[in-house]
C-alpha cells in the first residue's frame, strides 16, 4: 500500500468520523438558529470568494511555484475546519454558533469547494498546466461531507440516546485518526514541507491574517459571535484540502505544500485564541477594578 493510498483513507475516515459527530450532535432547529444569528449570505461570500480570490492575487504578487500556490488556493477554498468548536470553546466564543454554523458551511463545501477550485485554477494559470478534475471531486466530497452529516442527523432524530452515547467515542475515534493522518503525511511529505520557502508561508499567514479580519467584520453582533465567523474563516479546513490534493494532484509537490501550510494556520489559530483569551481576562480584571 502507497503511502499516498493511506493519507487518502485516513484523511477520508477522519472526515466522515467527525462530520458523522457533528450530525449526531446537531439538531436541524439547532442549524436554523446558527444561520439566523449570522449574516449567512456575506459569511459565504467571504469564505467562498473574497478569500480564494485573495489567495489568487496573493500568489501571483509573491510568484509562488504552482506547487505551493495550488496547496494555498485548495485551503483557500475549503473553509470552517471542524477543530473550530474547538477553538471557539478555548477562546470562550459563541459555541452553539460555532458548531452550527461549522456544520452548515462544511455542508456547502461539498458543493461549492469543487468548482470555487476549478474557477481558481484556471484563474491561477490563465487555462494552463493547472487541472482541476470537478466532478469526480464532487462525488468525493458528497460521500465523504453530505451522507456521514446526515447519517448523523438522521441517528440523533431517530434515536437521540443512543448517538449522544456514542458520540464522544466518534469523536474521540475520528481526532485520533486525524492526528495520525496529520502525523504520518507530515512525515511522508517532510522533505517537501522543508522546501516550501519563505515566501511561500508569508502569502499563507498573509492570507490567514487577512481572512481572520474580514471574518470578524462579516460577523454579527457580540464579539463571541464575531469570533467564531473569525475563526472559521481564517482556520481553513486542512483535512478537506488533502483530499482534494491527494485526488487532483497525486505525485506532486502539492501535497507537502498543503500540509506546510496547514501547520502554519494551526499555529496561527492556537494563537488567535490565545490572544482573544488574553483581552478577555484583561478586560476581565479591569471590569474588576472598577
Amino acid at each position: 500500500m502507497n503511502a499516498e493510498l493511506i493519507i487518502r483513507i485516513l484523511t477520508t475516515a477522519t472526515l466522515v468520523g467527525l462530520l458523522l459527530a457533528v450530525g449526531m450532535r446537531l439538531t436541524a432547529g439547532e442549524v436554523v438558529a446558527a444561520v439566523r444569528r449570522c449574516r449567512l449570505t456575506l459569511v459565504l461570500l467571504v469564505n467562498f470568494a473574497v478569500v480564494p480570490a485573495l489567495a489568487v492575487a496573493l500568489a501571483k504578487v509573491f510568484r509562488l511555484d504552482a506547487a505551493f500556490a495550488t496547496g494555498m488556493l485548495l485551503l483557500a477554498a475549503a473553509p470552517f475546519a471542524p477543530v473550530v468548536p474547538v477553538f471557539a470553546r478555548m477562546a470562550k466564543a459563541d459555541l452553539a454558533l460555532a458548531a452550527g454554523l461549522t456544520a452548515l458551511v462544511t455542508l456547502l463545501s461539498a458543493f461549492l469547494t469543487p468548482p470555487v477550485c476549478a474557477l481558481a485554477m484556471k484563474l491561477l494559470s490563465g487555462g494552463g498546466a493547472l487541472h482541476f478534475n470537478l466532478l469526480p471531486t464532487l462525488l468525493t466530497l458528497v460521500g465523504t461531507i453530505v451522507l456521514p452529516m446526515a447519517l448523523g442527523v438522521a441517528a440523533r432524530h431517530l434515536n437521540p440516546a443512543l448517538a449522544l452515547r456514542g458520540l464522544r467515542p466518534i469523536e474521540i475515534c475520528s481526532e485520533a485518526i486525524g492526528a495520525l493522518s496529520l502525523t504520518f503525511v507530515t512525515v511522508t511529505e517532510f522533505r517537501g514541507i522543508l522546501a516550501t520557502g519563505g515566501w511561500s508561508l508569508l502569502a499563507m499567514a498573509i492570507l490567514s491574517e487577512v481572512a481572520l479580519v474580514l471574518g470578524y467584520l462579516a460577523g454579527h453582533g457580540a464579539s463571541g459571535s464575531r469570533q467564531v465567523v473569525a475563526l472559521g474563516t481564517s482556520n481553513r479546513n486542512i483535512a478537506l484540502a488533502l483530499l482534494l490534493a491527494i485526488a487532483n494532484f497525486a505525485g506532486t509537490p502539492v501535497v507537502a505544500a498543503v500540509v506546510a501550510n496547514g501547520l502554519l494556520l494551526i499555529l496561527l489559530g492556537l494563537l488567535h485564541v490565545a490572544w482573544w483569551r488574553w483581552t478577555d481576562r484583561q478586560g476581565s480584571a479591569v471590569d474588576g477594578q472598577n
